[in-house]
């Protein structure tokens, strides 16, 4: 799957618009997390955990986003975006959003 946050792909001609795809994920912090992150930010820097468990989050939403895309028959996806917004309290949505094409 080709994966491109353009509206287009150098070098292929977009031969079919799939239409609107996606694939989201809720992620909440882990206790043990959260103690650690606690502490970094009274010394500074940045807080990894929290960075891991986001990049796990994006990946997850991409993959879904992706099985999204194979359902309707593509093998790309143009202006791929993220979002993430605060669901509740101490858990967080990531999103992933694109067109998917199908290009030769």
């Amino acid at each position: 799957m080709i994966i491109v946050t353009t509206d287009f792909i150098p070098g292929k001609e977009i031969k079919e618009l799939k239409g609107f795809v996606r694939g989201s994920t809720v992620q909440s912090k882990h206790i043990g997390k959260d103690i650690m992150a606690g502490f970094k930010t009274i010394v500074g820097g940045e807080i990894k955990e929290y960075t891991e468990m986001m990049d796990e989050a994006r990946q997850k939403a991409i993959g879904r986003m992706v099985e999204d895309a194979k359902t309707k028959g593509a093998n790309a996806i143009i202006n791929l975006r993220l979002e993430t917004s605060a669901v509740m309290q101490n858990a967080s949505e990531i999103i992933a959003y694109g067109t998917a094409v199908t290009v030769d």
